[in-house]
């Protein structure tokens, strides 16, 4: 079962430098040619997206129900979608096929009545990520905040950047969070101020809590506390918890009756999906729980990294670490890249940027694998350095 901790825990909050946007899917990350070992295990840090079922998994697939979700017939599917509910001290709960389906059904069945607009974080995955989905599906614009101190935003912030009824505005009606971002957790504290400040205006209060799982192990905060916050939240099934694919938004019974009448319409319904749900809540129970170990394997290989001279982007607070290679004039795509794939190891990133993953599926072999890939590379970069020209050589000695 999934442990409910009470004991909060404080966060790194010093300034971090500015992170840039990167696109971890258009690379060539594939090289097969490269592999030293086709046959061998290979680790793969792009995301916690790429995990893959395991045969237990399988045989609790053959063994759910196999009823009608589209007609509310499945018992799987039911028993998940209370399941989770209940675990976030809302009514309902609506299981889906990904995490930007139901970020955006969540947000738009908070938004029915245009002119209307969305406050967000500038990171955020339902600003930068959903394929433009806000303005799309629910006809709003965003109002994105640039958090001052690097790690998240604050209340002061969102209320610095809410909107106003008024002729020539689209005012603020929802305030989207997202916990974990770029692997950082958002401290509870700050959380309830802003829900507060939205309660205070009327506003709806969404969470893309797609890594919600993470922050709930690393910092205590039990899920129903974080649900007090919000009006609605999107909870990703095939991240970090492991699942083969699902993500769930839960809400009142109204939002979630109404949300799955949008489902249908964006033609998201599904039939016979029990199995799906069945092994969802079974990686909820047991893949959750080992979550605290991932993160100190996160911790170990950003320790690693800097000792290095690799930079950290963020504080790593959870599975991600997120790494600057300028320092070590390492260019992702040309210099690491190919040379982690030579070990059966893939990542992600482009020019010096790079955001590294960890999941239920990576060990300490594999972390070990990378570090050493990394210090091979940065090696390899230092005897290929050129030497200074003699010019310069007979200047620099001139000099003393």
């Amino acid at each position: 079962m999934l442990v409910r901790r009470s004991i909060a825990r404080s966060f790194s909050t010093s300034s971090a430098t500015r992170l840039y946007i990167q696109n971890n899917l258009n690379n060539d990350q594939t090289h097969p040619s490269l592999q030293t070992n086709p046959g061998a295990k290979v680790y793969d840090f792009r995301s916690d997206t790429v995990t893959a079922p395991t045969d237990e998994m399988f045989e609790i697939m053959k063994a759910a129900s196999r009823g009608d979700d589209v007609f509310q017939e499945d018992r799987s599917v039911k028993e998940l979608e209370e399941y989770v509910a209940n675990l976030c001290g809302h009514e309902a709960a609506l299981f889906c096929a990904s995490g930007t389906m139901t970020n955006q059904l969540g947000l738009r069945t908070h938004l029915s009545n245009p002119p209307h607009s969305v406050v967000c974080d500038a990171r955020s995955h339902v600003f930068l990520w959903e394929a433009g989905g806000i303005a799309f599906h629910s006809r709003a614009s965003v109002s994105p905040v640039i958090c001052r101190n690097g790690i998240h935003v604050t209340a002061e912030e969102i209320e610095g950047n809410l909107i106003e009824a008024d002729i020539h505005t689209a005012p603020t009606r929802v305030v989207s969070l997202e916990n974990t971002l770029s692997g950082l957790v958002m401290p509870i504290d700050e959380i309830r101020k802003i829900s507060e400040l939205a309660r205070s205006r009327g506003l709806a209060m969404h969470l893309d809590g797609a890594r919600l799982w993470n922050a709930h192990m690393q910092s205590g905060v039990p899920m129903h506390e974080y649900g007090a916050q919000f009006d609605s939240m999107s909870l990703c099934l095939s991240k970090g918890v492991g699942a083969p694919v699902g993500s769930i938004l839960v809400g009142n019974h109204g939002f979630i009756d109404r949300a799955r009448h949008l489902r249908k319409l964006f033609g998201g319904g599904w039939r016979q999906v029990g199995p799906l749900a069945a092994v969802a809540k079974h990686c909820i129970e047991h893949v959750v729980p080992t979550m605290p170990e991932t993160h100190k394997l996160a911790k170990y290989l950003a320790d690693q990294l800097t000792s290095l001279g690799v930079q950290l982007q963020v504080p790593v607070h959870t599975n991600m670490v997120l790494i600057d290679t300028t320092s070590v004039g390492l260019d992702v795509q040309k210099d690491l890249i190919p040379t982690l794939l030579s070990k059966n190891i893939v990542i992600g990133g482009q020019r010096n940027k790079s955001r590294i993953v960890l999941h239920h599926q990576v060990d300490r072999k594999g972390v070990d694998t990378l570090i050493e890939g990394v210090r091979e590379a940065i090696a390899t970069h230092q005897a290929n350095e050129p030497s200074e020209p003699p010019a310069q050589q007979q200047a620099i000695a001139s000099a003393y």
